[in-house]
């Protein structure tokens, strides 16, 4: 049995009848729910819920998702295997800034310009619509790619070049759809998982994604090395001004201490001649030419 509406499973449902009054009044501070395979129908009451950062709410019968308009501070929406085929307007989007995980496979979209609006969210760097009737559409990927500039993985694929530079051949490593491209980026919801391990796995996501074009995107690769030879190339003069430091420093250090001869002289006899003497001295090295000198005192 289900009962429609938040309040309405909060308070009525076996599971959950410890939920008061109090506890639906502080919706205002909860920064995660989930509400996974609840046959909800609705999503009433959630302009409440205005700290939110993690909205699991997959697997029910939602239509619509406006009452989210509200939900600004989100960074992952799970919204797959609903019952959604329209979205809300851009304004709907642009609001949403920090959004950067979206989920909407398993739903009812099927008009390619319905989904455009999502090029609104200026964050929004994994998205899913697999298994959606608009999946289907000749160029969906290619519109998708192109009309969501911040987007970088789509549909268990890491975007290639090749996707958004307009006819470039590129060699089978950098190809669309090849396997070092590949990512799961939506693994199964695990049971218990708590808001630390939500947006600690919102971080490896974001991360993962970032090292695979790092290492797979021409264009990426291109602009690193540039960078490098840029900066080396304005620091030189910095490191080469060091290198002489520490030469000076290196040839300060092993110093030899030269003694003319007849200076040389008067000390061995002021050392070693002069009779009663009770100081013992120990010549480690002596050599003549060039003279060196060590003198330890003990």
């Amino acid at each position: 049995m289900f009962h429609g509406t938040i309040t309405e499973e909060l308070t009525s449902h076996k599971e959950w009848s410890h939920y008061n009054e109090n506890i639906i009044e502080d919706q205002k501070d909860f920064v995660l729910v989930k509400f996974n395979g609840l046959h909800l129908k609705s999503m009433e009451g959630f302009q409440s819920y205005i700290s939110l950062r993690v909205c699991i709410f997959s697997n029910n019968f939602i239509t619509d998702i406006h009452p989210l308009q509200s939900c600004i501070k989100l960074v992952k929406l799970d919204l797959h295997g609903n019952q959604i085929k329209s979205l809300p307007e851009s304004k709907f989007w642009s609001g949403l800034k920090n959004l950067k995980l979206l989920y909407l496979h398993d739903n009812g979209f099927a008009k390619l310009r319905n989904v455009c609006v999502l090029s609104a969210c200026p964050s929004l760097i994994a998205l899913t619509m697999f298994d959606c009737p608009v999946s289907l559409k000749k160029g969906y990927r290619h519109v998708l790619v192109n009309g969501i500039w911040p987007l970088k993985a789509l549909d268990h694929h890491v975007i290639s070049d090749e996707e958004i530079i307009q006819n470039w051949h590129l060699p089978e490593r950098f190809k669309a759809y090849n396997h070092r491209l590949f990512f799961n980026f939506c693994p199964s919801l695990k049971k218990g998982s708590t808001y630390e391990d939500e947006i600690g796995n919102i971080k490896y996501i974001t991360s993962k994604i970032n090292e695979i074009l790092s290492h797979n995107s021409p264009v990426l690769i291109v602009q690193r090395w540039i960078r490098g030879f840029l900066v080396r190339k304005k620091m030189s003069h910095l490191f080469l001004h060091k290198k002489h430091q520490e030469k000076i420093t290196n040839k300060c250090e092993t110093k030899w201490i030269y003694i003319q001869k007849g200076f040389e002289d008067k000390l061995y006899k002021d050392l070693f001649l002069q009779p009663g003497t009770n100081k013992t001295e120990k010549l480690s090295h002596w050599k003549y030419g060039k003279k060196k000198l060590w003198v330890n005192f003990h």
